[in-house]
């Protein structure tokens, strides 16, 4: 397809219940594809919930994890997506055969499961192992990646993804209003959530100030506009366990304007039209063609130490069987 219709949601998960989260996924990617959408992303671990995990033992987290493909959950996508015409993209964690286990999103259609990428960058939990690659794909005549929240803020991964040929690149998140050492993050009280409806302007201005949105828009739009990318960016809204997440999920275009987002305060998603006609006129892809590789690969090939330090993840619980 020359131009497709992509779909970005976002929803309140519950925590290790794939049952729930698989139905909201399907009720919102059914309204998707009445509305004419080609394809839906949903965000990190859509389909297990996410933050609950760093409280979670190796023997815990192999029993909500499951093979890919031939667990469930590949499965019923394929299922959802067969019968609504509409590609998929949700996320889960995932073991193999021995027992390792990676945070993992993954494209699924009608034909079966299309891609899959392995975090590269996770943290949650100490027994979720990094993946080792990147993610290039193909999806209606379009060249796609993907990777997952962290990943994102690594510029490196984001131009070697487009070096391999992506021109969409999938960022399902879970992310914004935690704490951090960039002056004004932190939590957002769930009492806000709570009172949501009495009084939605304070539970507002806290999701796109500096905890929220405001945050996101200080890199996330340079991400599509320095590497001429559609960035498609998924994130749950509501309580994530014992963390209230902002949604905000949206589309960016090649030129790093938002050309489509959620801003309802609750279960949410939005449409954008994709095509290839902004590619080539983007800044992105004249400073991609421009690059002197001879110059600085040395320089950025270079080992170092990196030390990954998460100002909200608690201390080990000391589960470990």
């Amino acid at each position: 397809m020359e131009n497709i219709r992509i779909t970005t949601a976002q929803f309140e998960n519950k925590s290790g219940d794939k049952g729930y989260n698989m139905a909201v996924m399907e009720r919102i990617a059914a309204e998707a594809a009445s509305e004419g959408s080609n394809v839906i992303a949903f965000h990190e671990c859509s389909i297990t919930g996410y933050t609950f995990a760093k409280e979670l033992s190796k023997n815990e987290l192999l029993k909500i994890a499951e093979l890919i493909p031939g667990g469930e959950s590949i499965e019923n996508l394929t299922e959802i997506a067969t019968q609504y015409d509409i590609a998929i993209l949700a996320g889960l964690f995932e073991k193999d055969q021995d027992n390792n286990i990676y945070k993992s999103y993954v494209c699924v259609t009608s034909e079966g499961l299309i891609a899959k990428h392995r975090k590269l960058h996770p943290f949650i939990n100490k027994h979720i192992l990094p993946g080792n690659s990147y993610t290039v794909f193909d999806l209606y005549g379009w060249k796609c990646g993907i990777l997952i929240c962290y990943d994102n803020n690594i510029l490196e991964n984001v131009r070697a993804t487009k070096l391999l040929g992506a021109d969409i690149i999938f960022m399902p998140h879970v992310t914004m209003c935690t704490p951090s050492d960039r002056p004004g993050a932190g939590f957002v009280n769930p009492k806000l959530w709570k009172n949501k409806e009495l009084d939605p302007t304070s539970l507002r201005q806290e999701f796109d100030g500096p905890k929220g949105r405001e945050w996101l828009m200080k890199w996330l739009p340079s991400r599509a506009h320095d590497n001429g990318i559609y960035a498609v960016f998924s994130n749950p809204i509501g309580m994530d366990h014992d963390q209230l997440k902002n949604g905000c999920s949206m589309i960016l275009d090649p030129y790093g304007d938002i050309i489509a987002e959620c801003r309802k305060l609750g279960d949410d998603h939005t449409t954008a039209l994709v095509t290839k006609e902004k590619l080539a006129k983007s800044g992105g892809y004249r400073y991609t063609m421009a690059r002197k590789p001879e110059l600085y690969s040395q320089i950025i090939s270079a080992s170092h130490n990196p030390k990954q330090k998460v100002a909200w993840m608690s201390p080990p619980s000391g589960k470990d069987q």
